[in-house]
């Protein structure tokens, strides 16, 4: 306006750029401690059948994937299904088919302030892959699994498996902690680990049984299928005790062994620090705002003798 230029009152600058500084502080806390929260909450997981399958198909050239979870459940849920079925393109006219049948299916996961725990069971099931309309890939009476992880407790997994099991038509006896293999002439072959579990300081997971797949039927234009299916898997991370670190991403399970002693020390180094000092986890905000009013005085100083002169 009239060819000149305006400018901001040296002591309103100050004390527009101290109210920003002193703002920024209690924000930044805020949006930390919010994010801390989340991670100690705890989670739970359950999936009754899941299928990691690669189909190739006699009249194409291409692999069809079968990709599916059934059941598949997280906190606080729980899912009951007898009928469970899958449709993939290219296998019998593209008519489903039954991946599982069972009497019972179960899954379920729950989580509290201080418990996560995860639970599948499976009784009386048969599970079928494409191109095995009539045989089973395996049958069994019954599977289940558990994983129940409570704060400040040592995270506990367990699975197992009740009665008989046949695979490929064959009846077999599985080894805990060892690998089984099934051979059929003609279709294919399939490796079973039995009773899989995990711990962690806060993590525990439970898988009743794994089996790789390899079989070639040959029917309903299949050529084979290969690849992995999951039976009653149970996963938990147990929410945070008092004074515990929550869950980082790259530490799902909170810090085990050394890292997380030293992380542990290195936290309570800081706060015993401040403690010393008469100091809070407010201080540095309160420093932060402390510099920028120095700044914003000398720029306001600054200002008023260039306007003075």
């Amino acid at each position: 306006m009239n060819g000149k230029n305006f400018r901001m009152p040296a002591r309103r600058l100050a004390t527009v750029a101290a109210a920003t500084a002193l703002a920024a502080g209690p924000a930044a806390l805020a949006g930390a401690g919010s994010a801390h929260a989340t991670g100690d909450q705890g989670r739970a997981s359950a999936v009754v059948l899941r299928t990691g399958l690669d189909v190739s198909l006699l009249n194409k050239t291409v692999n069809v994937p079968l990709a599916v979870s059934l059941n598949q459940v997280e906190a606080p849920q729980s899912a009951e299904k007898t009928a469970l079925t899958a449709k993939l393109d290219g296998v019998d006219g593209g008519k489903p088919f039954s991946v599982l049948d069972a009497e019972a299916a179960k899954s379920g996961a729950s989580v509290t302030s201080g418990r996560a725990e995860g639970y599948t069971s499976l009784a009386h099931a048969k599970v079928h892959v494409p191109g095995l309309p009539l045989l089973s890939l395996i049958e069994l009476d019954q599977v289940t699994s558990k994983a129940v992880c409570e704060a400040g407790k040592k995270p506990v997994a367990a699975a197992n498996l009740g009665g008989s099991v046949t695979v490929l038509g064959k009846k077999v006896t599985l080894t805990t902690g060892g690998t089984t293999e099934v051979k059929a002439p003609g279709i294919g072959e399939v490796r079973l680990d039995l009773s899989k579990t995990e711990t962690t300081s806060r993590t525990a997971a439970a898988t009743a049984l794994e089996l790789k797949v390899s079989v070639n039927p040959l029917k309903l234009n299949v050529a084979d299928v290969e690849g992995t299916l999951t039976l009653a898997e149970a996963t938990c991370e147990a929410p945070a005790a008092a004074g515990q670190p929550s869950a980082t991403p790259g530490d799902p399970a909170g810090g085990s062994g050394a890292s997380a002693a030293s992380g542990g020390a290195k936290a309570q180094g800081a706060e015993s620090g401040l403690a010393e000092t008469g100091g809070s986890s407010m201080t540095p905000y309160i420093a932060g705002g402390a510099i920028a009013l120095v700044v914003a005085g000398g720029g306001a100083v600054a200002l008023a003798r260039r306007g003075r002169s």
